[in-house]
């Protein structure tokens, strides 16, 4: 593990993945995929709207979808143990 991606964790931030869906001008019929991750924030997630919003003014490629996994959003249900059984009958 690098110094910034253990840096970012003791901050919070968490591994996320997201799954950018595109096409290209000249293909429009062709809908491609583009898989991105890096440490961000949930819920607002400003490392990858900057991401985004680098692809928007730099790549030729239209946006059609983006798809995005962090710990936050999926992950394992929360439980506790029960302290006291009562019966009903």
């Amino acid at each position: 593990m690098s110094d910034r991606a253990l840096a970012a964790q003791l901050e919070g931030y968490r591994l996320t993945t997201a799954e950018v869906h595109y096409y290209r001008p000249d293909a429009p019929s062709l809908l491609q995929l583009f898989v991105w991750q890096d440490y961000d924030l949930a819920p607002d997630f400003p490392v990858l709207l900057d991401f985004l919003d680098h692809w928007r003014r730099e790549i030729s490629a239209a946006l059609h979808s983006v798809r995005v996994a962090h710990p936050q959003l999926v992950g394992p249900a929360e439980w506790c143990a029960a302290s006291d059984i009562f019966s009903i009958r």
